[in-house]
């Protein structure tokens, strides 16, 4: 036991263990504080809202990387600490998740002082973005099933807002009237899928179902309940057959929050299906026919292949970038596809997480450059693209990075983030999942070289020429592109912090 864990947890109540969560709750408050107090005069000024938003998120990651360094909430001093009747719980995954919500927030919070620069409604904006992270963090720290509907719910109300945030733009409002509609029919499915595993088991909580579902004469309600719960799950993870709301959210919202909802909002639903599916429904205690791993391989890859396939005849590079985040989803359920009784399950869950905190840096970073380009107005197709290296060299070679690491080759965070994944598949008996996740992993490569070569290749359109140079923008674009490349040297740290704080979970 480390002895800034010991001091952590002699000195500071239980509670406390969900500071991160509070910071951006508080923040968000905050937030809405200020833009009250100068609404009745000048209105307050957009860099103040942006500071303190990002701010408060950099708070959260950098108090969420003390406790998860410290141990908190791990074996090695005492495991994880529950909170209000064991409803929530904080340990090491919670921890590893909550670092990408909070770095993601504050890469968007960055960003969005140079989009939001004629808004009115700013306050409002950054407030959604911290109410739907402490939501996302919630959902990593739910121990029970209510718990789980209700950060849920959290995360994504405020995720509808801000998906229509631009008033006066109809494809934004078509897009948050579709991604609502498609939320609230998940959502439904999701709390029946509760309600019947509840009759089956008799509780919510998360331990206690594990206990009841080998005892259960319901198996048949259970059943159905599971495979509702994994739908809810799928949604909120775009991944096949849930994934159509996807493309159209992402097109139509500002593109800051394109990249908090496919980087973060993906995060957060894998981080709950790995508690609920590994906590409540244990392999090889679960009834006959309840297999709920098959489910994930057909879903791993059906997703990845049709995700990259979509994204391969897309012409719009935000909607390419879209259908990419949904073949990603496919990689990262690698990590419940590949499990097995007496496998190396630590390993593989492991390099899932270790994958979704490298994409986390460069997805977000891609979208950014596309919010970038939309306020330099050149255009969303890749033929908008041509020659814009010969303007924006630095940002260009950022999405450069970006694009290659998303495809995994080297020497860039993508590459081996992609390897122990695919790798830690193998070493478990599934190597054709490895082998579906390499074939769609080459095939990726050709629509991202697309946005390379219409960069640095291609001739600049005439009259190419970028008016402004959006200061908040470039920083979290070369932020994710330097976090993006430092992840190859220090992905050791990061595999096996992630492989450690999975193995609490078997």
């Amino acid at each position: 036991m480390s002895a800034s864990a010991l001091a952590l947890q002699s000195t500071l109540p239980d509670w406390a263990a969900t500071a991160p969560a509070l910071i951006l709750a508080l923040t968000g408050l905050v937030l809405l504080l200020i833009d009250s107090i100068h609404t009745a005069r000048e209105g307050v000024s957009n860099a103040v809202l942006a500071g303190v938003s990002a701010a408060g998120s950099l708070l959260a990651f950098a108090v969420a990387g003390w406790f998860l360094v410290a141990g908190t909430g791990q074996p090695d001093t005492g495991g994880a600490i529950s909170l209000y009747g064991d409803v929530i719980v904080v340990d090491g995954m919670s921890l590893f998740f909550t670092l990408i919500f909070t770095i993601v927030a504050a890469m968007v919070s960055i960003a969005s002082y140079d989009y939001l620069e004629a808004q009115t409604t700013r306050g409002e904006y950054y407030s959604l973005v911290m109410f739907a992270a402490t939501g996302m963090t919630l959902m990593s720290m739910a121990n029970s099933l209510a718990t789980v509907f209700v950060s849920l719910e959290l995360a994504s109300l405020p995720s509808f807002a801000l998906v229509a945030f631009l008033k006066t733009d109809r494809g934004s409002i078509e897009a948050g009237l579709k991604y609502f509609l498609i939320g609230a029919l998940s959502s439904a499915v999701f709390v029946f899928g509760i309600s019947l595993v509840y009759a089956a088991t008799g509780s919510l909580l998360l331990v206690e179902i594990a206990s009841a579902v080998g005892q259960t004469q319901m198996v048949g309600v259970l059943g159905i309940g599971v495979m509702m719960l994994i739908g809810g799950f799928a949604y909120k993870t775009a991944s096949v057959p849930f994934h159509f709301w996807a493309p159209e959210a992402y097109e139509g919202a500002p593109a800051p929050i394109s990249a908090f909802l496919s980087s973060a909002s993906k995060a957060a639903g894998f981080a709950v299906a790995f508690r609920v599916l590994l906590v409540a429904f244990p392999l090889g205690q679960l009834p006959a026919g309840l297999d709920w791993v098959l489910v994930f391989q057909i879903l791993a890859v059906v997703t990845m292949t049709l995700g990259n396939f979509a994204a391969a005849t897309q012409e719009n590079v935000k909607r390419m970038l879209a259908y990419s985040s949904i073949g990603h989803a496919g990689y990262a359920l690698i990590g419940l596809a590949a499990l097995s009784v007496g496998g190396p399950n630590a390993d593989v869950l492991g390099a899932s997480m270790a994958h979704l905190m490298v994409y986390g840096f460069m997805n977000t970073g891609a979208f950014l450059f596309i919010a970038m380009v939309e306020r330099w107005g050149v255009g969303r197709t890749f033929e908008d693209y041509n020659g814009l290296a010969t303007r924006a060299p630095m940002a260009c070679v950022a999405m450069t990075v970006f694009m290659f690491s998303l495809a995994g080759l080297p020497p860039f965070g993508g590459f081996l983030s992609k390897y122990f994944l695919f790798y830690s598949a193998i070493e478990a008996g599934f190597w054709w999942l490895a082998a579906f996740g390499a074939v769609n992993s080459a095939l990726s490569l050709f629509y991202y070289s697309r946005v390379v070569k219409a960069m640095w290749i291609e001739d600049p359109k005439e009259g190419l020429e970028l008016d402004t140079s959006p200061v908040g923008l470039y920083t979290a674009v070369i932020f994710a592109a330097v976090g993006t490349i430092l992840l190859l040297p220090a992905f050791a740290p990061v595999i096996e912090t992630a492989q450690t704080v999975a193995a609490a979970l078997f």
